[in-house]
């Protein structure tokens, strides 16, 4: 013979069934509150990870002469005096700082003197070809920039 609830739990289930056995009313209450234990599987899902390095554009440093003001370009050095010749493309004066570069040249300085055919002068315009004293060698083709 089976043990009694087994039995209890055949009669709950079975109402068409011939064989009942009484039992004390909270034993059936037990039984009928009983549910199936579901047994949860938890799923390990190693991920593979990958790894994308992106490639960092080669980025070029920022020009020194990036919105400075071309003021003109070299037309001639004076070696023995340290004088360069400037052709304006925008007015100069005394006291203004200039950035001189070229392919050797790269230097800041400031207008301390100006000449224009041999006369001192305060200010230059546009257009006028003017001598200046520079503390290094310039070149022909060098850009005179106005900071």
């Amino acid at each position: 013979m089976a043990p009694r609830d087994y039995v209890g739990q055949q009669a709950a289930r079975d109402d068409f069934s011939d064989k009942t056995i009484q039992l004390e009313k909270s034993e059936v209450i037990k039984m009928a509150k009983k549910k199936p234990v579901k047994k949860k599987v938890k799923k390990v899902i190693k991920k593979k990870k990958t790894v994308i390095k992106k490639k960092k554009k080669a980025t070029a440093a920022p020009s020194p002469t990036a919105g400075l003001i071309v003021a003109g370009e070299i037309t001639h050095f004076f070696p023995h005096v340290n004088a360069g010749v400037i052709k304006l493309k925008k007015p100069l004066s005394v006291g203004d700082s200039i950035y001189i570069k070229g392919h050797t040249s790269d230097f800041k300085e400031k207008v301390e003197s100006m000449q224009i055919d041999r006369v001192p002068v305060e200010k230059a315009k546009q257009g006028d070809e003017i001598g200046i004293l520079v503390k290094q060698r310039v070149r022909i083709g060098d850009t005179v920039y106005k900071l």
